[in-house]
């Protein structure tokens, strides 16, 4: 192993881009870098003075740490030059000041989320597909340091007593903990990046979503003030499409928007944002959804957006839908329209008012017009594969027709998903309300086949 004065350089030929040296995570990957990175960061722990990086400024307090990890490589690692260097001062002021190894991953505009599952393990997703980074920690002290990092700000804790967290990174980024004992083998870290460039309707159309006839009749949807479901699995793009849908309301309309954690990012001027909170310390102070759902029917809301419906809130939510609401958008985890419908049944169930079946069924029947199914394939891409109506019961059944489907039909030689996007031919029942207010549509909109 090289000791700390060695003169010899370790590192050679820098990889340039633009005549721009780059941070490269496959040299944070070897032992030698690793070992001096932790060198150095326990020698500038002992020398930095913490007033120092009290400052309030983030950009000065990595001047700071910078010029001091500068002076002590140029003192006692010598050998240590050129790209080596700006690698080693960076991965050293990340540890202090960031989120350790993972933050070039949480820089990188292209990553939408980070997974450590083990000191020796971290995954990346990009474009929709899972990548293995070369990053590595130190063991899992390392990452109990950078769970540490995250949490200190927000004033949580997590500990064998309370072994799950989740939280809001200061960016609006959603992170998730586990340590042991429920995480047997290593902490875990999950982040979800808040993406600041908000896709509209024309970006999801654009990269092949949907096509420009679906969104036009979602527009209609939304300015008609019909209730919306988005339904789809984890990182489907349920959040992106509602954060799209919302770009259609009016500026004029009041919105309340209801989240755990928050995610949206609207455009409107007259937006009140309500987040749940858990419990503290003491198990007092927790802030439901419920709850906020419930507040909200008293803040003269012209809409209603929950981020995502996902316990006893649903019975709230189908109630303020019912009860004059109209135009409410909310997501729910389900892997088809029939499953979304079932989901909410279940989470109505939650609310213990021993509500029959058939009490339940009608009043979602007669709350939610249109349910939108999103899905991600196999090849990264995110795409709409149902807008269904929600056209009444028959008996005991909630009824449903499909208003527009993709129908897949294979995969390409690069492995990209091919298919159509549909009509059904069949009409809605609230086509006629378009006609009322306005909105107009293609007149052959609800016929063959839209792409």
């Amino acid at each position: 192993m090289n000791d700390l004065g060695q003169r010899r350089p370790i590192f050679a030929g820098p990889p340039q881009r633009n005549g721009q040296s780059v941070r490269n995570p496959l040299l944070q990957s070897s032992e030698a870098f690793n070992e001096l990175k932790f060198r150095l960061h326990s020698r500038l722990i002992e020398e930095l003075d913490p007033s120092k990086l009290e400052i309030g400024d983030s950009h000065r307090a990595r001047e700071v740490v910078e010029g001091a990890a500068r002076a002590l490589i140029g003192s006692e690692m010598p050998g240590v030059v050129g790209f080596s260097r700006d690698e080693l001062i960076a991965a050293v002021t990340d540890e202090i000041l960031g989120y350790g190894p993972i933050e070039p991953l949480l820089q990188d505009p292209t990553i939408s989320e980070v997974m450590i599952n083990a000191p020796d393990t971290v995954y990346f997703e990009k474009e929709g597909r899972l990548y293995l980074s070369p990053i590595r920690f130190r063991d899992p002290n390392h990452i109990t340091r950078i769970i540490e990092r995250i949490l200190a700000p927000l004033g949580r804790r997590v500990d064998e007593t309370s072994p799950m967290v989740d939280a809001r990174l200061p960016d609006g980024s959603r992170v998730n903990i586990i340590v042991p004992p429920v995480a047997p083998k290593s902490p875990t870290i999950t982040i979800r990046k808040f993406r600041n460039d908000k896709m509209n309707m024309e970006d999801l159309i654009a990269v092949g979503s949907m096509t420009t006839e679906w969104g036009e009749f979602l527009r209609a949807c939304v300015q008609a003030r019909l209730n919306l479901i988005i339904s789809g699995g984890t990182g489907s793009g349920k959040t992106t499409m509602l954060n799209a849908l919302s770009g259609y309301i009016p500026d004029t309309e009041r919105i309340v928007t209801i989240e755990d954690p928050t995610e949206l990012k609207l455009q409107q001027a007259h937006v009140v944002t309500l987040e749940a909170r858990p419990a503290g310390i003491e198990g007092r102070g927790e802030v439901s959804q419920r709850d906020l759902v419930r507040n909200s029917l008293r803040m003269r809301p012209d809409r209603i957006i929950v981020g995502e419906v996902r316990g006893s809130e649903a019975f709230d939510m189908m109630q303020a839908m019912n009860t004059g609401h109209d135009g409410s958008i909310s997501t729910v985890h389900a892997n088809s329209p029939r499953d979304a419908l079932a989901r909410i049944e279940n989470m109505i169930l939650m609310a213990s008012l021993d509500l029959p079946s058939r009490a339940i069924r009608e009043q979602m029947a007669s709350a939610i017009h249109v349910i939108i199914q999103v899905s991600r394939f196999a090849d990264g891409s995110r795409k709409l594969t149902h807008i269904s109506e929600v056209a009444g019961m028959e008996g005991q059944v909630v009824t449903m027709q499909d208003i527009f489907r993709f129908d897949q039909t294979g995969v390409d030689p690069e492995g990209r998903i091919r298919g159509a996007f549909r009509s059904t031919g069949i009409r809605p029942r609230f086509a006629e309300k378009f006609e009322t207010l306005g909105i107009s549509l293609a007149p052959n909109i609800f016929s063959g086949v839209a792409a």
